[in-house]
């Protein structure tokens, strides 16, 4: 708080202070009081006006100044009431018991948001698992009675089961800390779980299923990884070539990580497209000219979902050539952990 717009703040009570002096100075006049004494009360009345203002300037600029500094070094601006010091004049004491009362409500209201957030997930999460009852027993119906109009909805039923699956990982990714467990988790069974899933996928489209070298443990969480492959699988599939299609499924250990190769001979990626694919609902060209448009989800839950874990995902693409998704695994010799 600067001193002239103190005194610009204050021209009101000056103005008001001037006009009384002169009261003052008529009245002495009037009374016909010696020029000493008049000149004597003039200088203690402005004297007495000067330390007023001085004092309360001093007291409010202290406050007012280490407000702003605690403000702006704040991230979370609304803790500002939790750092201040009790201060010593009123308008101070009725900001910060302002300030208190709306961060009260504010908590309140955002605690109650939580909750209706929070019962609307687990609705959601019930309702998905409900649905996918029936999905399931569809699936087994379709598969006992093999024909080329089964094949077609056998896809479909695929196809919804992976989406009923992405709205749940992506209703969990909020709160993925509360849901993950972090173990010894060997490559291969989760490979092996995300083939099983795909193979009717892959025969149909007659996509080779190449893998190598997997054979090796991580610490990681199953469930959470092996969504995040089923997911970059599953844009293998969409975005693969009519002939000689092929996905290749690498693992690569260095020192201090693992990393899951995940390449296929697609359709690639362009280049304007590549910096912004892990971007939530972004579908590029590719994802925008399929017959069945792409969410855009896919590899922005990966991205999320790596972060969560301490992983970290990246891609790298050839329009027209080749996709390859690396999801890096780093080690950590501090957890005691079990095997998955």
């Amino acid at each position: 708080m600067s001193k002239k717009k103190y005194l610009k703040d204050k021209w009101l009570y000056l103005v008001i202070g001037v006009c009384i002096y002169f009261v003052i100075l008529l009245i002495l006049l009037a009374f016909k009081v010696n020029i000493q004494a008049t000149i004597s009360i003039s200088l203690i009345y402005f004297i007495g006006i000067f330390l007023i203002l001085t004092v309360e300037y001093v007291r409010k600029a202290a406050f007012y100044s280490d407000f702003k500094k605690k403000l702006e070094a704040l991230d979370q601006k609304y803790l500002i009431v939790e750092m201040l010091e009790d201060p010593n004049f009123l308008e101070g004491k009725i900001l910060v018991d302002s300030l208190y009362e709306i961060d009260k409500s504010m908590i309140e209201k955002i605690n109650e948001y939580k909750m209706q957030t929070h019962d609307f997930r687990e609705y959601v999460e019930l309702w998905i698992h409900e649905v996918k009852l029936p999905v399931s027993s569809l699936t087994l119906m379709v598969h006992n009675h093999k024909g080329e109009q089964n094949k077609k909805l056998l896809e479909q039923l695929s196809r919804l089961d992976k989406y009923l699956e992405q709205i749940l990982y992506y209703v969990r990714s909020e709160n993925a800390e509360k849901d993950y467990l972090i173990k010894r988790v060997n490559l291969a069974k989760v490979i092996s779980n995300v083939a099983l899933k795909n193979k009717d996928i892959l025969l149909e489209k007659n996509i080779d299923f190449i893998v190598s070298d997997v054979n090796v443990v991580v610490q990681t969480d199953s469930k959470w990884l092996e969504f995040m492959v089923n997911q970059i699988i599953d844009n293998s599939i969409k975005y693969s070539k009519n002939k000689n299609a092929y996905i290749k499924i690498v693992a690569k250990e260095e020192k201090d990580r693992v990393g899951l190769i995940i390449y296929d001979n697609g359709i690639g990626i362009s280049k304007s497209d590549l910096p912004r694919v892990f971007d939530k609902t972004f579908t590029g060209i590719n994802g925008r000219s399929l017959s069945s448009k792409s969410t855009g989800m896919g590899l922005y839950l990966c991205r999320e979902l790596c972060n969560k874990l301490g992983h970290k995902i990246q891609i790298v693409s050839q329009e027209g050539e080749y996709t390859k998704v690396t999801i890096f695994i780093y080690k950590n010799n501090f957890y005691h952990l079990e095997d998955d």
